[in-house]
């Protein structure tokens, strides 16, 4: 308890607030490396997992890929990049990419898997080509599982992101590192509730953003005959004539 005490005090030291050290400037790094990493990771996973969704093929190579990418340890993973490139901010990008990859690249094409196959169905009858089915049917209706993979992998990357520091001087994983550099418990123990902290408040966003992109008329139950037995089905109201798709 006196630990966690002095934990506390170190957090509301103003000391702290001042400086390259500061717990503001050490936040805001860590908030922008999950940031970057997240954007990276997305803009390799989100279109992989559409056009598997949408296709149906390549599915047993990303279960079995992903798998894979999970079972690497970002330590080790880390470890050898910085070795490869050497010191600085490009082997924990790297790595933690790579971790944050296999959430969104499954939130993607399971967000596709899930929608209720007469929706698609009924979206070629009204005469959708197979971009506007992707655009204005899969993504709205698969959104709630992508943020779901998003909200995974941010969670991971926020927490794994304190390695960063092992390689490059940034994030709040520096004030793990020096306090058991310094075998000062308070820091470390204080830098811990901040990452935990952090991790919280973006778990109620993301919560929130996954509550609300729900679109409107969606049912989340699939019914008798939709081919999606066993699994979570989307389905939507679609218009019945193509004069209403523009």
């Amino acid at each position: 308890m006196n630990l966690f005490a002095s934990a506390i005090d170190w957090i509301l030291d103003p000391a702290n607030y001042v400086g390259l050290n500061a717990i503001p400037l050490r936040l805001a790094q860590h908030l922008l490396f999950t940031l970057v990493t997240l954007v990276i990771a997305s803009a390799i996973a989100i279109p992989l997992g559409y056009l598997i969704g949408h296709t149906g093929r390549g599915r047993s190579l990303a279960v079995m890929t992903s798998g894979g990418l999970r079972a690497i340890p970002t330590l080790g993973l880390l470890t050898l990049v910085a070795l490869w490139v050497g010191i600085g901010v490009v082997a924990p990008y790297v790595a933690l990419t790579v971790l944050a990859i296999p959430p969104i690249l499954a939130g993607a094409y399971t967000g596709f898997e899930a929608i209720d196959r007469r929706t698609v169905d009924a979206a070629r009858a009204v005469g959708m080509s197979e971009l506007q089915i992707v655009r204005k049917v899969e993504v709205p209706l698969g959104l709630p599982l992508l943020i779901g993979g998003l909200r995974s992998a941010t969670l991971q990357v926020i927490a794994t992101a304190t390695l960063a520091a092992y390689v490059a001087d940034i994030g709040l994983g520096r004030y793990l590192f020096s306090g058991l550099k310094n075998r000062d418990y308070a820091e470390m123990l204080g830098g811990s509730i901040l990452v935990i902290l952090l991790a919280l408040v973006l778990e109620g966003i993301f919560a929130l953003i996954q509550r609300f992109v729900v679109p409107r008329g969606v049912s989340g139950r699939a019914g008798p005959g939709s081919g999606n037995a066993g699994r979570p089905s989307i389905s939507a109201n679609l218009p019945e004539r193509s004069t209403a798709i523009r």
